[in-house]
């Protein structure tokens, strides 16, 4: 195992990250801007060092400025956490050229997962289903691309062929849209990623959108841990995730996991990632993309397997292999997680800054808070909005959700608008609530951005949230002021074997190893 590691990420995912290392008995030096000096995880981590004036280009996205850090303080790998640089090919490159371990899957990989038209052609040939799509036009094919286009059908997408969150993407109603909606995806695609390749993908109405887990050695050996629902979306961005997808029929469930495990083991993947699907209709299913890198919503994947992913990335990074076999991962109870942003909701989801004033994060049985901040935090405009994330596990769906609303009910956050209503409005809905969702959920209900649920079955949400507070006794030290994060013990009302690791007596046994 590593002595000593860079985190070369900010927030959330920098504390979360600390905290594995520490369980591992492992060193953690972090990066900061200017703009995050005061920040969270400067006060967390063993050692901090400077990288530059707050603009991400001129600090974490600076490579060379992180690879120098890196060999000042004498770490022998860099975790990238997930944004930033985690999915760059050349900085993955770098690091191994520097003599440093990158936590993540191999330049190769990162090359191939992040060409979404490679991807798509490496998925056809493992015999994973793909979205029907037109391959990478340019602007001198305006015949050719519209008679793609119509083969296809509208509406369709104009997307970019590298990158990802919905940049470069457009959306197209008809045919007289078609060439604005591709030349807007280029503009866009060129900014974001440097590289302005496009392609057409037939749109599909209200899919679902699930991922499978995966962890892979590079050498060809590969499981997975789960699947996870992610159809809650903002701007094609994930706001409510929970593990497992709730009421897919065991043959979906099982093809996508063992199709996930088929691309993977094609490409000898190294380390964790997921490999994303559309569900359609009656439940086929059509790959979409591979996130190769650790994903923001991992806790839940974390809470119903006991299993720390962090850890198990550092143990493969550092050549142990995979330390356990597809039968040895167990699975119990199900667990839904909230992104809290310093976002206004009714404004269009528009980012706020200011100053967090106070903060109580709840707490009690079968809760986790992963979070960047503490009372005194200022958020700013420079980087990514995200707060918190609120991590609910039961025995049951119905037992994670009545948590999870139990604790958006106890959180009290004083400082810049977040969208805290708007997700106790989407957790109390009864299409939520029964598991009725897809991708075109919140634009189908557009009084949730409100924080407004409907009438119908509210009282009984309420009733919910108050009694999953009464009956974890109040939600237990929520460690107000001091942005941690409340992880309680279990108790008998806990997963088996408490799959917060956080909470179990002794602390997390790394990568779920006795």
């Amino acid at each position: 195992m590593f002595r000593k590691i860079l985190i070369a990420n900010r927030g959330e995912i920098a504390v979360r990250l600390i905290r594995t290392c520490r369980a591992l008995g492992v060193r953690a030096a972090v990066v900061y801007s200017e703009a995050d000096r005061d920040a969270l995880h400067l006060r967390l981590a063993d050692e901090a060092l400077p990288i530059g004036p707050a603009p991400p280009a001129e600090s974490y996205l600076n490579a060379d400025r992180i690879l120098e850090a890196a060999k000042a303080c004498g770490a022998e790998a860099v975790h990238p956490g997930y944004g930033f640089l985690s999915e760059r090919a050349a900085f993955a490159a770098a690091c191994e050229e520097a003599g440093l371990v990158f936590i993540g899957p191999s330049p190769e990989t990162l090359r191939w997962a992040g060409d979404k038209i490679a991807s798509r052609e490496a998925a056809a040939r493992a015999g994973v289903p793909v979205i029907p799509a037109a391959g990478e036009a340019g602007p001198e094919d305006g015949d050719a691309l519209a008679r793609e286009a119509d083969r296809l059908g509208y509406p369709l997408l104009v997307k970019a062929a590298a990158g990802g969150g919905g940049r470069g993407m457009r959306r197209v109603e008809e045919a007289a849209g078609l060439e604005e909606g591709f030349r807007a995806a280029r503009a866009e695609a060129r900014m974001a990623f440097g590289d302005d390749r496009v392609y057409l993908e037939a749109l599909l109405p209200s899919p679902r959108h699930v991922e499978v887990q995966i962890l892979g050695d590079g050498r060809g050996a590969a499981i997975h841990l789960g699947d996870r629902e992610c159809s809650l979306q903002r701007r094609h961005q994930k706001v409510i995730e929970e593990s497992p997808a709730p009421g897919l029929p065991d043959d979906v469930r099982a093809g996508m996991r063992e199709a996930a495990l088929r691309l993977v083991r094609q490409v000898r993947y190294r380390g964790a990632g997921t490999v994303e699907f559309l569900l359609e209709g009656a439940g086929g299913f059509r790959f979409l993309e591979v996130n190769a890198r650790l994903q923001v919503e991992h806790p839940v994947t974390e809470m119903v397997t006991g299993l720390d992913l962090a850890a198990l990335q550092l143990r493969v990074a550092a050549g142990e292999g995979l330390p356990l076999a597809q039968e040895e991962v167990r699975f119990s109870g199900h667990a839904i997680e909230a992104r809290l942003y310093a976002e206004d909701p009714a404004r269009g989801f528009l980012p706020q800054i200011g100053r967090i004033d106070a903060l109580h994060l709840p707490g009690g049985s079968g809760v986790r808070v992963d979070a960047g901040v503490a009372a005194g935090s200022e958020v700013g405009a420079e980087y990514d909005p995200l707060l918190a994330k609120i991590i609910a596990w039961g025995e049951s769906r119905t037992t994670a959700a009545d948590r999870l609303s139990g604790a958006l009910a106890e959180l009290q956050i004083s400082g810049p608008r977040t969208n805290q209503a708007f997700l106790a409005a989407v957790a109390a809905h009864p299409a939520f609530r029964a598991g009725e969702i897809s991708t075109g959920f919140l634009a189908e209900n557009p009084g949730l951005r409100e924080g407004r649920p409907p009438e119908e079955g509210l009282d009984d949400a309420r009733l919910a949230a108050a009694l999953a507070i009464h009956l974890d006794g109040g939600g237990g030290g929520g460690g107000a002021g001091e942005g941690e994060g409340a992880r309680d013990a279990q108790g008998a009302g806990g997963p088996p074997g408490g799959a917060d690791p956080w909470s179990r007596p002794g602390g997390w046994i790394p990568g779920g190893l006795e």
